[in-house]
């Protein structure tokens, strides 16, 4: 059994944002293999689709917690279904990668991404495996004046969704 978690943080008001990169990536894994909708489960603290993945049964998982408290829901996920830190791929925005671009880490640190670090902090291992979705300004930071804890607050322009949707295509086709 595999476990895929997308970080963000719940509520309209956080839907369309950067830091939402972790929900967006899951809902298009949601329809691209056909799970069901997400459905609370209030025992995880988290939004659940359940399906077959490339043969395996694979969990969808959407934390409900905010961003910075995505380990407790994790780790109640985990010790129910008595999974492993191996059996975890953790979607998430990331401002060290340029929009429309994305990275596998595994074992890797968190680089002040609180979401990443309290599942980390939760799991006592830096051991699993990330899909680091970029969100950060064609150009890099010498495009942007405000700090990175308000950019990735905002929401993405029309055309940097178009980029989200288009890497995502690539990244399912790497599952």
């Amino acid at each position: 059994m595999k476990l895929i978690i997308g970080l963000g943080n719940p509520g309209e008001k956080y839907e369309k944002t950067r830091h939402n990169a972790g929900f967006v990536l899951l809902d298009e894994i949601r329809n691209h293999f056909d799970f069901p909708q997400f459905k609370l489960e209030k025992k995880f603290n988290a939004e659940i689709s359940e399906g077959i993945l490339k043969g395996e049964k694979t969990i969808l998982a959407k934390p409900q917690t905010f961003m910075n408290l995505s380990g407790k829901s994790v780790r109640a996920i985990m010790d129910f279904y008595k999974l492993s830190p191996a059996d975890i791929t953790a979607l998430h925005d990331d401002l060290d990668i340029e929009i429309g671009k994305w990275k596998i880490s595994e074992d890797s640190r968190a680089a002040g991404h609180n979401g990443v670090q309290s599942i980390f902090d939760h799991l006592e291992t830096q051991t699993i495996r990330r899909i680091r979705l970029g969100v950060e300004k064609s150009g890099g930071r010498t495009e942007r004046t405000e700090p990175g804890m308000d950019f990735v607050l905002k929401d993405f322009t029309k055309e940097e969704k178009g980029l989200i949707l288009t890497v995502s295509k690539e990244i399912i086709a790497s599952l």
